[in-house]
């Protein structure tokens, strides 16, 4: 008897499982707003140099006026935001002057700071620090370090969550979250944002990887759990720019998104340890009593009193040790591994390649976050769609081509065209989301329980190399421009095309626990039949093919 039958005996997806789902899901969609926070908090406003303190003006002279004498205008007609005149010249003033009529014209820096447009963002990390002209790419520094920090948390605390439980490490990240945030909104220098940010960021990793839904969830409900995540994430974005409108000050905002991880560390003391992880570590009479709880919760108490040692022994289920390298000791892991090692990488590095420079469409930003967010809703609902009936292998890679070939059709569009370039962009992020969303369902499948959260770290790992390197990608972009839309599309193609090749289909097959149930004759399966949509006791070719132990041991 395997912990799937369990599941169903004690009510399968029953009232245990949704209240569940939506005590892990609050903290998800508050997580979804840090993780696109920087945004707003550190929105890049006009802004122009500071006019002489030293420079003597007459009272009736306008604002416009100083402007126009003081500081040079770009081929935009707007005024420089990096130099200003070392002498303010007054003859700008006719409307029939030009620079080219005046001699001697010199520039200099802004020695004396900046003039901010303050109509959209009252204040960001931009205008508190002056983030500007030489400084300007500490911004896209900053958001690379809290990228890091995303990374190191799938390295560090998916292999906690194996060794000491999911729920330990929840807890945990819950207060993590709720003191770095608290701390990047009031401590008040750059390098204190910058350091707790990275903090924030290793708890993002760890709320995402360890939300204990899939283990608790039976067969049937693991692709609605899936889309239910994916859903709550989608949320998470529409919610943020919902309260960056409503809060311009970027503090209040960091301080309103990191507020409600108070309450999620209080109730997370009632949250349930996997079943399936305390079965691997041999604390069976704490599965016993958890199950118990479900199925009494499920209205199923009298299957639970059922539940002895004797049932539990029949799981065949036992304790081990592994470690990172199990994930490419055998053929099968190996390639379960290279594969999700790609579409990872692929998924998140066009993801934030996409999403994290919403100004350079030219419209609000609230307005773009907003689209950006809402169109994951349909794109997600054909995701749930195409893995419930057709396979978890072809969403993957579907839509990974399909959102590499939205970013790059964005190439060939005027940059004036605004709406129709957003609109591609905005496309193209929603089938980033549902890949990200098929990946992390797909991946889950993939992995079997002992080494679970480690290969989910490993593989969100991957993901978090690809959003360290987007930013610098887009710093590329101020001297070749067509470049990182061509980088950015080209990714997910050549994975899509990977996964759809050389993944094993999932659908419909329970969960395994260790790497010896069923995994790497799977693994064998796809090398006999690659595009085969069905699952490996359904699929003719493949039942021969086990029956023959010479080629089993050709390919193991």
């Amino acid at each position: 008897m395997t912990f799937a039958d369990l599941l169903d005996r004690i009510g399968g997806v029953g009232t245990f499982q949704i209240l569940h789902s939506l005590l892990l899901a609050f903290p998800v969609c508050m997580v979804a707003c840090h993780n696109f926070l920087q945004n707003f908090t550190a929105a890049f406003p006009a802004h122009h140099c500071k006019q002489n303190p030293m420079l003597n003006v007459t009272e009736n002279i306008s604002y416009e006026d100083l402007l126009r004498a003081t500081i040079p205008l770009n081929q935009k007609g707007q005024p420089e935001r990096c130099q200003r005149f070392t002498e303010p010249h007054w003859m700008l003033l006719n409307p029939n002057a030009t620079l080219g009529n005046i001699s001697d014209v010199k520039t200099e820096r802004c020695l004396d700071g900046w003039v901010y447009d303050t109509s959209i963002v009252r204040s960001s990390i931009i205008t508190e620090w002056d983030l500007v002209c030489d400084l300007s790419s500490m911004r896209q520094m900053a958001q690379s370090v809290y990228m890091v920090g995303v990374l190191l948390g799938g390295a560090v605390f998916g292999g906690i969550a194996d060794r000491f439980g999911r729920r330990t490490v929840l807890i945990w990240s819950y207060m993590q979250m709720s003191v770095a945030g608290t701390l990047v909104a009031f401590l008040p220098s750059f390098p204190c944002y910058v350091f707790f940010r990275l903090i924030s960021g290793m708890t993002f990793s760890s709320v995402l990887l360890n939300t204990l839904l899939l283990e608790w969830m039976p067969v049937k409900g693991r692709t609605l759990a899936g889309t239910f995540i994916g859903y709550v994430f989608t949320c998470g974005q529409m919610v943020l720019s919902g309260l960056a409108y409503a809060i311009r000050d970027w503090r209040w905002l960091q301080f309103s998104v990191t507020a409600p991880f108070y309450f999620f560390f209080v109730y997370s003391w009632f949250l349930q340890e996997s079943g399936r992880w305390l079965i691997l570590n041999g604390r069976t009479d704490q599965a016993l009593t958890n199950m118990r709880r479900v199925a009494r919760l499920n209205g199923m108490e009298a299957e639970g009193l059922k539940m002895t040692k004797e049932v539990r022994k029949t799981m065949g289920i036992r304790k081990s040790s592994h470690s990172l390298l199990d994930l490419v000791r055998t053929p099968g892991m190996r390639r379960i591994t290279g594969c999700l090692m790609m579409v990872w990488f692929s998924t998140s590095f066009a993801y934030y390649g996409l999403a994290m420079d919403l100004q350079k469409f030219g419209i609000s930003i609230y307005l773009v976050q907003f689209c950006f967010g809402a169109i994951d809703v349909p794109a997600k609902l054909v995701a749930a769609l195409t893995m419930s009936y057709v396979g978890r292998r072809v969403t993957q890679g579907l839509f990974l081509v399909l959102a590499g070939t939205m970013i790059i059709a964005n190439i060939f569009v005027p940059v004036d065209m605004r709406a129709l370039r957003t609109a591609l962009a905005a496309l193209g992020k929603g089938c980033c989301a549902s890949a990200f969303m098929c990946a992390y369902l797909y991946s889950g499948e993939l992995f079997p329980t002992e080494i679970r959260q480690t290969g989910m770290g490993f593989s969100d790992m991957n993901a978090r190399v690809g959003s360290v390197v987007a930013p610098v990608i887009h710093l590329i972009g101020e001297f070749i421009p067509i470049l990182p839309a061509l980088i950015f599309g080209s990714a997910p193609i050549v994975s899509g095309i990977v996964a759809a090749s050389l993944l094993p289909e999932t659908r419909n097959n329970p969960l395994s626990d260790t790497i010896q149930e069923k995994l790497e004759e799977r693994g064998r399966h796809l090398k006999t039949n690659a595009f085969c949509l069905t699952s490996l006791t359904d699929c003719t070719a493949c039942k021969k093919d086990l029956q023959s132990k010479m080629y089993f041991m050709k390919y193991l």
